[in-house]
């Protein structure tokens, strides 16, 4: 049986932690197939079990000295998976980095700005980023260079390889070949269950983004939308500030926490459309989930939707200048072609029964 550590900065936790969800669908199925998984969270400082995976702390994996076959590394950040894996990396004989993002990128650069109530850079901030940026980057292009011999490289869409290029600035060449494209599995509920299509529903579009201030999330589009039809009922979901900020519209219903798989999926099913709109993104998980499912989904006309989302009959695509966008019409279109058949292109098969195969094939 394969022993592996799972580096991650945060966790789902017995508190309603949400964070890094995706990480946690698939060690679920990882323990289901023989693989012995304990989680390393940065950020906690009390040891727990959640759904029979053991999380610890990182001053319990220096007093319990365990072995372990692989380090499996989520969206490495410098401050602790960095200096974590130059002091213990010798001790894998494997080491698999999962790349979900902002870890690969120049952030200033490449996410869009912030809202203006969530402005904290001056200038200062904004050179003390790029300065850090350049860092990380040149660290990681260093340290994945000197482990490619002994490392698989997983990125979860082909955008984001490129990203990794661009800014990391190491081919597959340098990787030594060991470099995969696999997306995010969707979560378990979403791939076995249906969406419940017929009867009548309570709301027009469902929006759910757990974090409503990042820009990247599009949560004042959505706004916008409501405001422009005012004859739909929008469903927002997600923790934040927005509407502290700004006043709810009479037509939307905002539900101000974070919510398990099988509440969303009694909110999807009252619904008849998904809305995720998103500026800059790596995959889209949520979205992913909702097409799984089957309800109908409109997201972004951004590159990484193309990739992702391209072959979805459920799915279409928007430019995120709203005022342009005949809403009305392109909902109607898809409502009308339900129900939909499940794609299984984000189930088990597809996405984590292909890391397994990495995981149990190497030694």
């Amino acid at each position: 049986m394969k022993k592996i550590l799972v580096l991650v900065q945060n966790y789902p936790n017995h508190d309603g932690g949400a964070l890094l969800r995706y990480v946690h669908v698939r060690n679920k199925y990882y323990i289901q197939h023989g693989i012995e998984v304990t989680v390393l969270s940065f950020d906690t400082k009390m040891d727990y079990v959640i759904d029979g995976i053991k999380v610890i702390s990182e001053e319990t994996y220096r007093k319990i000295n365990e072995k372990y076959d692989i380090a499996v590394s989520h969206a490495a950040n410098v401050r602790n998976h960095y200096r974590f894996l130059k002091r213990y990396g010798a001790c894998f004989e494997r080491m698999i980095f999962f790349f979900h993002g902002h870890e690969v990128m120049k952030i200033n650069e490449v996410y869009p700005k912030p809202y203006e109530y969530m402005k904290k850079e001056n200038w200062l901030r904004i050179q003390a980023q790029n300065g850090y940026d350049k860092l990380k980057l040149l660290l990681w292009h260093n340290f994945y260079q000197k482990v490619a011999c002994k490392s698989d490289f997983i990125f979860v869409s082909n955008w984001l390889h490129n990203q990794f290029q661009r800014y990391v600035k190491l081919t597959d060449v340098d990787l030594q070949g060991h470099v995969h494209i696999i997306n995010n599995s969707v979560g378990k509920v979403f791939e076995e269950n249906s969406y419940r299509f017929d009867g009548n529903k309570e709301y027009d579009f469902i929006t759910i983004r757990n974090d409503m201030d990042g820009s990247k999330y599009c949560v004042d589009l959505v706004d916008n939308l409501a405001q422009k039809y005012p004859e739909y009922r929008f469903l927002i979901i997600g923790r934040g500030k927005f509407y502290k900020v700004h006043k709810v519209p009479e037509n939307v219903v905002w539900i101000d926490r974070f919510l398990s798989h099988e509440e969303i999926m009694k909110y999807i099913d009252m619904s008849r459309c998904g809305l995720l709109l998103t500026r800059e993104d790596t995959q889209g998980v949520m979205t992913c989930e909702l097409a799984e499912y089957g309800i109908p989904v409109i997201t972004s006309d951004i590159d990484v939707c193309r990739e992702i989302c391209g072959d979805l009959n459920n799915v279409s695509r928007i430019k995120n200048d709203v005022e342009q966008v005949d809403l009305k019409k392109i909902y109607e279109t898809l409502i009308s072609g339900m129900p939909y058949e499940k794609q299984g292109k984000f189930s088990y098969r597809n996405t984590v029964n292909l890391e397994e195969k990495i995981i149990i094939s190497r030694s």
